[in-house]
């Protein structure tokens, strides 16, 4: 029904348990309450082929990386190296992705100087990543030297998006630790608005923001969501959250990133584009 079916076939279960039916149309109600799904026809067409999907590998060396994207025997997903993976192995990972034909997306989250990081997201630029991100903290003047860093000497460049507040940063922490009085909603915006000006493609914010954005920078503008999570999942760390079925009815977001999910969902999931989180 993600796919688009308006009705599934029940066939073999059948010749296994003759009531195989009748026990689905019974805990169908709790499943979709447990997925966070409020009717069946909030979640049809939701997945829509044909689209990236980016899929966060998360593991602490090489070897886990590639035997878990080995898994993934039709296509070459999109794939996400984060700071464990790349601190762990280094630029080498890159390129040996990108030599088994993965599309990148580097998720280091420059902070600092703009200097020293106009400087590093020019080594980044080797790299040939597809997109890198920045903290939007940093400021327009941070944001407008790594553009220019990120930027190749032919005019080319990877997608640039910066962090507007992470997912485990809740307003009461961000108001007491970082003494930012502003409520959460209109820090974000504005930090995205920063990162409009300094020319960026897009931000990283959670569900719950992404159409404040999308209403402050235009729909063309990305928002990267982490944060869209099954009802019933493990949250983690992570404060401002969403499920799918709930995101869905509200602002379409460039990139969705759900965690966790099992290995035959992540070629199911597709919307403009997704993050999948494993």
């Amino acid at each position: 029904m993600m796919a688009g079916a308006t009705a599934v076939q029940v066939g073999a279960a059948n010749l296994v348990d003759p009531y195989a039916c009748k026990k689905i149309i019974e805990d169908l109600p709790t499943v979709c309450a447990d997925l966070g799904i409020d009717k069946l026809s909030d979640v049809i067409g939701v997945v829509k082929m044909g689209k990236d999907v980016i899929v966060a590998c998360d593991f602490a060396s090489a070897e886990a990386t590639f035997a878990f994207l080995d898994k993934f025997t039709e296509e070459k997903p999109f794939v996400k190296i984060g700071m464990e993976l790349y601190y762990a192995e280094g630029p080498s990972i890159v390129r040996e992705l990108k030599k088994r034909g993965h599309k990148i997306f580097l998720d280091l989250k420059l902070h600092d100087i703009p200097n020293t990081v106009k400087k590093s997201m020019a080594v980044l630029s080797r790299l040939d990543v597809d997109m890198t991100n920045v903290h939007a903290a940093g400021t327009v003047e941070m944001m407008e030297a790594a553009l220019e860093g990120l930027t190749r000497p032919d005019g080319t460049r990877p997608l640039l998006i910066a962090v507007t507040q992470l997912t485990s940063t809740s307003e009461e922490r961000m108001q007491k630790e970082l003494l930012i009085n502003a409520n959460i909603n209109d820090t974000i915006v504005q930090y995205a608005k920063n990162a409009k000006t300094a020319g960026l493609d897009g931000v990283v914010c959670s569900p719950l923001e992404a159409g404040m954005v999308k209403d402050a920078c235009g729909k063309a503008f990305m928002t990267v969501t982490p944060g869209v999570r099954f009802a019933d999942g493990d949250l983690g760390d992570q404060v401002r959250v969403t499920t799918p079925a709930k995101q869905r009815r509200s602002v379409p977001t460039t990139l969705w990133w759900v965690a966790p999910l099992p290995l035959p969902m992540t070629r199911w999931l597709r919307t403009d584009a997704a993050a999948v989180n494993l």
